[in-house]
């Protein structure tokens, strides 16, 4: 499975559309392998969610990124993983282990019901 992360210099990009580049990484059994470094062709709208998949990317890490360019991802029928922010190759180690998910809900109609978990379960309390 093909991942692009939205990256400048070593670190993730915050904003998607801003970013320097992206790194593809091919995700295999557990391992990511670093496919590809393609820099930020510019910001075209309706572009590179086209872009990527047409490279045959699944999913893309950003830091953050617009709600229309996460829908026009969706329709491409990639994954939008946002609301991370730190090393590239930490968040990527992450996403070989399964850990990097979306820390912002957006995506309605998904079948995954059942892994809605809320920070509330560690009995920290702040009052």
């Amino acid at each position: 499975m093909l991942v692009a992360f939205a990256c400048s210099g070593k670190m993730l990009s915050s904003h998607f559309g801003h970013s320097e580049s992206f790194c593809l990484y091919e995700l295999n059994q557990g391992e990511m392998i670093p496919i590809d470094q393609i820099e930020n062709p510019g910001h075209r709208p309706g572009f590179l969610p086209v872009f990527l998949s047409d490279l045959g990317v699944k999913t893309i890490v950003a830091g953050g990124m617009g709600a229309s360019a996460q829908r026009l991802f969706q329709n491409q029928g990639i994954e939008v993983i946002i609301g991370h922010q730190g090393l590239v190759e930490d968040l990527v180690e992450k996403f070989a282990k399964g850990e990097l998910i979306s820390t912002e809900e957006v995506c309605e109609g998904h079948h995954d019901d059942h892994h809605h978990h809320h920070d509330h379960e560690d009995g920290h309390h702040h009052h």
